[in-house]
Formats: C-alpha cells, sequence, structure tokens
C-alpha cells in the first residue's frame, strides 16, 4: 500500500485520496456515493489468459467485459477473471482491493476512461477511493494494450 502511495505522490498527477464512510464494491455503488457518471467509475480487475496475468482498468459505464476483445488484443486463446486465490496471488490484493496503479504485472486499459478529467477507483486500501487523472493509468503503469 506505501508503494502505491508513494508512486503517486512522485507521479507530479494531481490525486486525492477519498475514504469512504461505506464500503464501495459495484461500479454503480461508486457512482451513486461520489455522484459522478458511472463511466468514471474505474474498476480494476484480475484477468488470467494464455500469456499470464494481466491487470485491467476498465471504465464502469462498460457494463461487462468483453472477452472476445481481450483475446484478439493480446492474440491468446483463453482469458478469463482471475478467481479470488489468484488474485490473491498475483497481486498481493484481496478482490475488491485491487489498486489502479503499482502491480507488476502488464496493464490493459479501457480509453473511455480518457473521456474525464478524474477517475475513481481503488487505492488497496479497505474503504478509500482514489480520485485521479485517467492519463496516470498511462504514465504509471505498463499499458500494453487498450479497450476502444
Amino acid at each position: 500500500m506505501e508503494n502505491v502511495k508513494d508512486i503517486l505522490e512522485n507521479s507530479g498527477f494531481t490525486f486525492e485520496l477519498i475514504h469512504n464512510d461505506i464500503p464501495i464494491y459495484t461500479a454503480k455503488e461508486g457512482a451513486d456515493y461520489f455522484k459522478v457518471d458511472i463511466a468514471q467509475i474505474a474498476p480494476t480487475l484480475i484477468i488470467y489468459t494464455g500469456i499470464g496475468f494481466h491487470v485491467l482498468v476498465v471504465s464502469g459505464g462498460r457494463g461487462h467485459v468483453n472477452f472476445k476483445e481481450v483475446k484478439h488484443l493480446l492474440n491468446c486463446k483463453n482469458v478469463r477473471l482471475a478467481t479470488k486465490d489468484e488474485v490473491k496471488s498475483a497481486t498481493g490484493f484481496s478482490v475488491g482491493n485491487v489498486p489502479m496503479f503499482g502491480i507488476s504485472l502488464p496493464y490493459i486499459v479501457d480509453k473511455k476512461l480518457l473521456e474525464f478529467s478524474f477517475i475513481y477507483g481503488g487505492l488497496g486500501e479497505d474503504n478509500t477511493t482514489l480520485k485521479i487523472d485517467p492519463n496516470a493509468l498511462f504514465k504509471l503503469n505498463r499499458v500494453v494494450g487498450t479497450l476502444d
């Protein structure tokens, strides 16, 4: 967790750490809580592919992940959400607390997030949300692909 905060503090990007009064588990809950467009909520998912685990940061406005698009992007046959145990093993974080930054896996980022000045997503800490410029996703992570 300190690693994520260190990355952010040294990034040059404007960000805010928001301590939530309640747990937020879904993009809709996040949008309602922060009173923002659901597309500004950026869930961080871990996916298993035939070429290893990847971090997928998507816009909450997407509704679901098109795994065919991810398969095509990565040129691999098998793509699925990682299990709870796989997420913990691959990232050190539990499902629902995976941060948008600081994971040593390759990232795939949803370009729809760039439509906003700020996005809201995980920090790796219970009941804490990160509000940040979406461009930071591309500068602070090892992005290997984007979703249109």
